[in-house]
């Protein structure tokens, strides 16, 4: 059998390439080409494509995705192209997306999250941080949280208006979304992700 005769393989997509059509339907829903349910619906099937040809018709009827950096390619810079919006006013960005890794061993501390923070990722063990989003947040903002704990947990505090999506893994332990924090989605969606054994976070209405 020929190379020409083979089955073409589907390739995975990256959480680099998730992030770029999340981006583009963030700038359609601020632009006003999107409402609210529509912007959700999308943003739901992007988090949940495994491949890359499934992300295309996602944002295929959006101007904004013109730019856009060709499958398969590094996204790294990807975001930092300017962006359409002629609606709603933008929540300005001052962080760099990725805030990194970090660790909090038998402590914890008072984090808040920047504007302009897509993903942030922590490791605990016998203890755990606070985190304020209010800032992060914003209208079509998707921020993920990458959260391990071992037998410890941290508090997380959102706007009014902020979806909250729970993909952790747990081993009994668990997430916990106060029903006040639990929001519409037209502030943005909070991702949340990590592994949890005898432990877990608390998501909280931000005063």
């Amino acid at each position: 059998m020929s190379e020409a005769d083979l089955p073409e393989r589907r390739l995975r997509a990256s959480d680099a390439e998730r992030d770029q059509y999340l981006t583009i339907l963030q700038q359609g829903y601020e632009s006003g080409r999107l409402d609210l349910n529509e912007m959700k619906d999308r943003q739901e099937q992007v988090l949940r494509a495994r491949y890359l040809d499934q992300l295309p018709d996602v944002v295929a009827d959006l101007p904004e995705g013109r730019g856009l950096a060709p499958l398969g390619v590094s996204a790294d810079n990807w975001q930092d192209l300017p962006a359409q919006r002629e609606g709603r006013a933008a929540v300005p960005e001052t962080a760099p997306p990725d805030a990194g890794f970090s660790v909090s061993i038998m402590s914890g501390r008072d984090v808040r999250v920047e504007s302009g923070t897509r993903k942030l990722r922590n490791f605990a063990w016998w203890g755990g941080n606070n985190y304020d989003l209010s800032d992060a947040m914003g209208p079509g903002r998707i921020v993920e949280l990458t959260l391990d704990a071992v037998m410890a947990g941290s508090d997380i505090f959102v706007p009014e208006g902020v979806r909250v999506i729970d993909q952790s893994l747990a081993i009994m332990a668990g997430n916990e979304i106060n029903r006040e924090a639990m929001g519409d989605g037209s502030n943005g969606t909070l991702v949340l992700k990590g592994f949890l054994w005898w432990a877990g976070n608390e998501v909280k209405l931000a005063k």
